[in-house]
């Protein structure tokens, strides 16, 4: 992993940042307000209705916002043998502009409640609220900021598919839309960096900087936290660090994406049954939306 930046690249990145202020704004009510739909849809694990539905829906509310909406729409076999149907989801805008930052989420659920203090819950979906609605919720307030008012250099949304579906201990049947993803990128596809979100939304948020993240772009990891220092969100992102956790941002790394996490993994209903919408925070929401909106304003 390369662990500082190029000269070029810290010069790209300071060219497209403005100082946030007070008028960048997030509507953390409305966001909680899509939590809150996905949620009441049932569970979004591939191959149900649900997953159709809420897919069908995020890509309406994207194509109504963004300058141009891709699908990828592939199948991927378990290790079971089971196909699942999948499609990311990449909404762009300023499409032409070759200076470019990826924001990230994942939209599916996890069909196993493998974490519930019950033995009996543990063959049921989660719910999702924090654990894919918070993120998904998140991006697409972005979407509408940035159609209202259009950013300072190109963004790309990316709503991933399958990364919570299988087996994390082994690798495996987990992030598969991000691995398509990473495997498929643009000819000449680099964007000055990555940010991932993913489980936002609790109100008790605090977000630390993982080992990841540091490790393989230590300057985009300085660049959010300085810009959440500057909204005035120091408590939520403290200078603590956070060991490596396995998520969306890791195939990208890979594919040689200075991408970071932005996590609170101590959640204490995380896998589940009892991930429900009652435990988001429209102002949790809120801040996490404020952050990535600074960043491109």
């Amino acid at each position: 992993m390369i662990r500082t930046a190029s000269l070029p690249l810290l010069l790209a990145v300071a060219a497209c940042q403005r100082h946030p202020g007070a008028d960048v704004t997030f509507d953390g009510a409305q966001a909680l307000r899509w939590v809150q739909y996905q949620v009441a849809a049932g569970p979004r694990v591939p191959n149900t209705p649900p997953h159709v539905a809420i897919g069908d829906w995020i890509l309406g509310q994207l194509r109504s916002r963004a300058d141009s909406v891709e699908v990828q729409a592939f199948s991927h076999v378990t290790l079971t043998g089971d196909t699942l149907h999948l499609r990311n989801f990449i909404a762009r805008f300023r499409p032409a502009d070759p200076s470019r930052v990826l924001f990230l989420t994942h939209w599916d659920t996890r069909p196993h409640a493998d974490n519930d203090p019950l033995p009996i819950n543990h063959s049921k979906p989660i719910p999702g609220a924090d654990d894919g609605a918070s993120g998904t919720a998140v991006l697409l307030g972005v979407a509408d900021q940035l159609k209202r008012t259009p950013p300072s250099v190109g963004v790309d949304l990316l709503f991933v598919d399958g990364e919570d579906y299988g087996d994390f201990d082994q690798g495996a049947d987990v992030l598969i839309g991000a691995t398509y993803f990473a495997q498929h990128l643009p000819p000449g596809y680099r964007p000055l960096y990555a940010v991932l979100i993913d489980m936002v939304g609790d109100s008790d948020q605090v977000f630390k900087r993982e080992a990841n993240s540091v490790d393989a772009a230590p300057e985009v990891v300085d660049r959010v936290w300085r810009t959440a220092g500057d909204l005035g969100l120091r408590s939520h992102f403290p200078d603590e660090d956070e060991g490596p956790i396995t998520d969306d941002h890791v195939p990208l790394i890979r594919a040689g994406i200075r991408a970071i996490d932005v996590i609170d993994i101590d959640y204490p209903y995380w896998h589940t049954i009892a991930d429900t919408a009652d435990k988001i925070d429209a102002r949790s929401l809120e801040n996490i939306g404020r952050v990535l909106v600074a960043l491109v304003k």
